[in-house]
């Protein structure tokens, strides 16, 4: 289908970036065109919001002003850096790629569609973001905002979960996207579907391409897009073991090199179908070879990701003697732990002590 036909493409351009370069917010990787700012903007914007990313790219770009500073950087100094942005593998995967860029291409971004393309954790998104906004390339940058935009502007009613919409939304933008100003046309999609577009409640009295948008004349705007409804979560309950020796220093353990929040550091965690509170002392006894002193309980947490949520019943312990470690955990004060990268969820268990 030619969902493109409906429309006056050339003054859809024009409406579109005469609004986004009067309207635009003022953004700290919109300072300048490098490549490495925009990359680092476009990942941390990734399922997260442009208020919540302000600070920390900003942060981030104080510790790894270029792409060496961040390749030779120890990753537990990069993952402390992102704590609390979440989606950790975000930042392991950039770091990565950015090694290979200072490897493979001289420590510059690469502008061929390909070798950008190959790199870890660069998605058909990310790329056209980069090669659009840093490079001047018509590449379409299709998220879940330029998604939005266009299945009302050109009422495409096609379900967007799905892999072969989203490839239907790349073709439209290849068919829209203006040859001479790509960076303005991109970056204007993405702003209005922030700004004006929104999912609920869209504000099309100020939409500047509201005379194209079909969803508006046919009164459907409400309605789209199609979405399907998304799998039920999961939850996990466990019992989070803030042990305390004789000294006053804290038991932290590293999770595993691959998987959820992989590499960060954490209080030991139990899950409930494991062990029982009756069970719990005993459990702790037997694991890390000690004597318990007191138990206390603190504040439950809760934390919710994106397919599960984690409750965790905290429990303060305190012992004397000598403790059993594994070669994932450390022994170490209040001050040190603030040194490592943990998860929000511990960081509010931290924030306890």
């Amino acid at each position: 289908m030619n969902y493109t036909s409906t429309i006056n493409i050339p003054q859809f351009q024009e409406d579109l970036i005469t609004w986004f370069e009067s309207e635009q917010r003022i953004l700290p990787w919109r300072e300048n065109q490098d490549p490495y700012r925009v990359w680092v903007s476009e990942i941390m914007l990734q399922q997260t919001k442009v208020d919540t990313v302000i600070p920390y790219f900003q942060n981030f770009m104080k510790h790894f002003p270029n792409l060496e500073a961040l390749a030779n950087a120890d990753q537990q100094d990069v993952l402390k850096a992102w704590e609390g942005l979440g989606y950790y593998s975000r930042a392991r995967n950039l770091q990565s790629a950015v090694q290979e860029v200072v490897e493979l291409y001289d420590a510059d971004v690469p502008n061929d569609p390909k070798q950008l393309g190959d790199l870890k954790g660069v998605g058909p998104y990310t790329k056209g973001a980069i090669l659009s906004i840093a490079f001047d390339q018509p590449e379409p940058a299709v998220d879940g905002n330029v998604m939005r935009v266009l299945s009302r502007i050109l009422r495409i009613e096609e379900d967007i979960a799905k892999q072969k919409t989203r490839n239907t939304f790349e073709s439209v933008v290849r068919e829209l996207i203006s040859q001479d100003n790509p960076s303005a046309f991109n970056q204007g999609m993405m702003e209005l579907g922030a700004l004006i577009c929104t999912p609920k409640s869209p504000s099309c009295l100020l939409c500047p391409v509201q005379a194209h948008c079909v969803a508006y004349r046919d009164g459907v705007e409400q309605t789209l897009p199609i979405k399907k409804k998304k799998t039920k979560k999961s939850s996990h309950t466990y019992f989070a073991l803030v042990i305390q020796d004789d000294a006053g220093n804290f038991i932290i353990e590293q999770r595993p090199e691959q998987g959820l929040l992989a590499k960060l550091w954490q209080f030991p965690m139990v899950s409930t179908n494991e062990v029982d509170e009756n069970h719990l002392s005993v459990f702790i006894q037997e694991k890390y070879q000690t004597d318990i002193d007191t138990v206390e309980t603190l504040e439950p947490v809760k934390h919710v990701f994106s397919h599960l949520t984690w409750y965790l019943h905290v429990k303060m312990i305190k012992v004397r003697g000598k403790i059993s470690l594994n070669k994932n955990m450390k022994l170490m004060s209040k001050s040190e732990i603030s040194k490592y990268p943990l998860p929000v969820s511990h960081q509010n268990i931290y924030k306890q002590l």
